[in-house]
């Protein structure tokens, strides 16, 4: 009898041994455990601000896209025509890889050079037609846009077929031809550069949704057109053996994470219009359109559009 009491006193103090040393573990399990279903309940998901609420943007219209899954993560007057301005030159230098071979020889003409804005380029000068996109997109060269489109519009025989004008002219009803077997309704081209006519009519006309649109369509299957534009700057030299730097216009390309490209467009009818792709993830791009803001507001919506961006797929998780 004796034994057995002995044997169970035992029994007991191991028992109260293991509690205390597990104790501590078990403790932790419980509060883990806690703030998880307290993370997860759905008091606690109705408390949190859902991306893109009580955002404030300079711009008339904006489109945020997902590329992989096809989801419109945020849109605002996204079917607004609005005047295009710079990102017109995205078209250009899409339809002028269609039509000529990258390693094309683009010259300078004298009336390239009589475009708004000097970017520096020199009449007779000779480029490449890869490095002349290259430069033209990412420091928005009117004059690179009006040498591509008039070699391109004459299937690079202005020197001895059309006119210059009547070969931009063919170059701008091809941009719209492409528009059309892209399905972009409400985008239409009068010029190559997307500057404005006159007072009342822009170059360019078209939809933070279709913008959106045309650089999804470029990054997934001309990346090399746009590639240039996710830098800040950098040096290329002409055919002509003449070097020049081309800096972004978009500012602040350097500080968006997992840039893909950019392209900018300010004229006084259009205001500031800026499109970006950057990569939220692996193989996960994200294009974001902002038409009709300001100058310096296109930068600071493309800024908050990206972070809430980025928290929607948190949020998703």
């Amino acid at each position: 009898m004796e034994n057995k009491e002995n044997n169970l006193a035992y029994l007991l103090t191991i028992l109260i041994l293991l509690i205390l040393l597990t104790s501590p573990f078990l403790f932790d399990q419980i509060r883990l455990n806690f703030n998880n279903k307290e993370e997860s309940s759905p008091l606690t998901i109705k408390e949190k601000v859902a991306p893109f609420e009580n955002l404030e943007l300079e711009a008339k219209a904006v489109y945020v896209f997902d590329i992989t899954t096809g989801n419109v993560l945020y849109a605002y007057n996204e079917n607004e025509k609005l005047p295009l301005a710079s990102l017109t030159k995205m078209m250009t230098a899409i339809v002028a890889t269609d039509i000529l071979p990258i390693s094309t020889v683009i010259t300078i003409d004298r009336s390239d050079i009589s475009e708004e804005g000097d970017s520096g380029l020199l009449v007779n000068e000779k480029w490449r037609l890869s490095d002349i996109i290259d430069f033209t997109l990412t420091s928005s060269s009117n004059d690179g846009a009006s040498a591509i489109a008039s070699v391109a519009g004459s299937l690079g025989q202005t020197a001895y077929g059309a006119p210059k004008e009547q070969a931009k002219s063919d170059f701008v009803q091809k941009m719209n031809e492409k528009a059309q077997e892209m399905n972009l309704v409400d985008t239409y081209f009068l010029n190559e550069t997307g500057l404005d006519i006159n007072d009342n009519l822009s170059g360019s006309y078209g939809t933070a949704k279709e913008m959106a649109y045309i650089l999804a369509y470029t990054i997934s299957n001309k990346i090399d057109v746009v590639e240039a534009t996710s830098r800040n700057l950098f040096s290329i030299k002409s055919l002509s053996n003449i070097e020049h730097t081309a800096t972004n216009t978009n500012k602040q390309v350097g500080s968006i994470p997992g840039i893909i490209a950019s392209k900018t467009g300010f004229t006084d009818l259009a205001g500031g219009n800026l499109v970006i792709a950057f990569d939220a993830g692996i193989m996960r791009p994200i294009v974001i359109s902002v038409l009709g803001s300001t100058i310096e507001g296109r930068f600071d919506d493309v800024k908050k559009l990206t972070e809430e961006a980025l928290k929607t797929l948190r949020f998703e998780n």
